[in-house]
């Protein structure tokens, strides 16, 4: 006990009132943080379902878009894919907010993707399996910005949920059982000069009252 307490304590009673009023708010501390972690955990394992369902159809939605893409190479061509790929137009946009979850900033990724998009190529040029890759990395792009805002979340949140622990720790074990044994050693040290008082007023009022019957 004496390794944890508080250096440069005095055992006063305005001392310990400090150090209960440290220790409640410790506590209080403390709860707060564990309840902040663990919701941080929940939110955290929930993100890490949606990326592995997210995953799962970006998996999909990328094998079909580059077999198409291969196909298209096979018939007209690697370098004539590669030229009409140059001058597809802008697929759509994109801008970066951020959403606080207990008090992190978690990336959210706003598309502005268009509907419908002219293409600015000729048919005659390509092939139907060129249109198809075309379409097929489409529909793949907004799975890709969803699953990159996935990441970008678990990343801010297992930092977050990290750096909570250290302090839930630093409390528990640190902090809280110092407090507590800083207050239990005033607590002792005030009792014992209470006997002390004690004994000592006990021992004045016997040498009073022997002088007063001589």
């Amino acid at each position: 006990m004496a390794e944890q307490l508080i250096e440069g304590i005095n055992p006063t009673r305005m001392e310990l009132l400090e150090i209960r009023k440290r220790l409640e708010l410790a506590e209080k501390g403390h709860e707060l943080l564990e309840e902040k972690r663990d919701a941080l955990i929940e939110k955290f394992f929930g993100i890490i379902k949606q990326r592995e369902e997210i995953s799962k159809k970006v998996e999909e939605a990328l094998k079909k878009a580059f077999h198409d893409l291969i196909e298209a190479q096979m018939i007209i061509g690697e370098n004539r894919v590669e030229k009409i790929s140059k001058i597809i137009p802008v697929y759509g946009e994109i801008d970066i907010e951020t959403e606080n979850i207990m008090g992190v900033k978690i990336p959210r990724i706003v598309k502005k993707i268009k509907n419908e998009i002219e293409l600015n190529y000729s048919f005659s040029d390509t092939c139907a399996k060129f249109d198809d890759a075309v379409k097929s990395f489409r529909e793949a792009l907004p799975l890709l910005i969803d699953l990159a805002e996935a990441e970008a979340a678990i990343k801010c949140l297992s930092k977050e949920i990290e750096k909570t622990k250290r302090r839930v720790n630093v409390l528990e074990n640190n902090i809280i059982p110092s407090l507590k044994a800083t207050k239990k050693y005033i607590e002792m040290q005030l009792e014992e000069r209470e006997r002390e008082d004690f004994f000592r007023r006990k021992r004045i009022k016997a040498i009073m009252e022997r002088k007063n019957r001589i």
